[in-house]
């Protein structure tokens, strides 16, 4: 695949998938709000015809790359190879043989199960989270994109939209795309980048919930969503990305937020938390005793 064909790889589907719609929109340019910053008025400007975006906020634009890049969090080499694996867009997720359904919209969702299938728990092993504790807070996700049919691990955000992962790094979303909180009424928050992270936090804790609340912004793009909540709490505990992306969302919330406590240098030497967890030997979780009922 050519640079100049994988330049031409649809902006528009790329955000549709994402779950960002047009605010309005012609045959020639759409209008959205910004992926990269929160706002009221869309200024993020789509040119169809030559496949290229602006952010009138900010003074920058570029081609599918440049966006990849800034929504992935990703260096130019990862953006290009995303891309050329089609990792960033949910058609190119597994797919599954079943003409029969006809397509009714963009996404629908087929159903929604146990993580079951063998692709799946084989993609769940490779992130050294354990089945069980995958299996409490995702689910395997069916869903149709315009007439074939995929599946995904896929966890639920706030707005009932599903953050979806499969491998080879595929990244997607079944809109609306939102943040994912988790409410225990505590004065400590923690917050992650993904649900990759928030798992591998648990199997290093080795526990399978957490007292504390916790933000899943699902991309750091979602930080601005997520500053009210994190505003509530006395401390905030950031496990972001050892990225540029990472370190800026972690000063943004450093700026609104009275106490935050950056734990991303307990593992300075990896990416993310999940990287970190799977650079490491095998953690498992504390075996629980079946209990017969009452010893006498």
């Amino acid at each position: 695949m050519t640079l100049q064909d994988i330049k031409q790889i649809s902006i528009r589907a790329y955000l549709g998938q994402m779950g960002i719609k047009p605010q309005r929109e012609n045959e020639r340019r759409g209008m959205y709000l910004s992926p990269l910053r929160q706002e009221n008025n869309a200024s993020f400007s789509v040119d169809y015809e030559q496949n290229v975006w602006f952010d009138h906020g900010i003074g920058e634009g570029g081609s599918i790359i440049d966006l990849v890049m800034r929504m992935e969090n990703c260096t130019i080499a990862e953006a290009i190879r995303k891309l050329e694996q089609g990792s960033v867009i949910p058609s190119f997720s597994f797919r599954e043989n079943n003409p029969t359904i006809k397509q009714e919209s963009a996404t629908t969702i087929l159903n929604i199960l146990p993580i079951s299938h063998p692709k799946l728990i084989e993609w769940v092993s490779e992130r050294k989270v354990d089945l069980e504790l995958a299996n409490k807070y995702c689910r395997e996700i069916h869903y149709q994109i315009r007439g074939s049919n995929y599946f995904s691990v896929g966890f639920k955000n706030d707005k009932s939209g599903y953050e979806l992962s499969s491998p080879p790094e595929f990244k997607g979303c079944i809109s609306p795309k939102d943040i994912t909180t988790i409410r225990n009424n505590r004065d400590a928050c923690l917050v992650f980048e993904g649900f990759w992270d928030f798992l591998s936090y648990l199997m290093l804790k080795k526990i399978e919930k957490t007292k504390h609340d916790v933000a899943l912004l699902n991309s750091v793009a979602n930080v601005q969503k997520a500053m009210n909540f994190l505003q509530t709490h006395k401390e905030v505990n950031t496990y972001l990305d050892n990225d540029e992306a990472g370190q800026k969302a972690t000063q943004l919330i450093k700026s609104v937020c009275n106490s935050v406590n950056d734990q991303s240098e307990l593992y300075t030497k990896h990416k993310d938390l999940n990287d970190y967890l799977r650079d490491k030997p095998k953690v498992k979780l504390p075996v629980k005793k079946k209990s017969f009922g009452i010893k006498r």
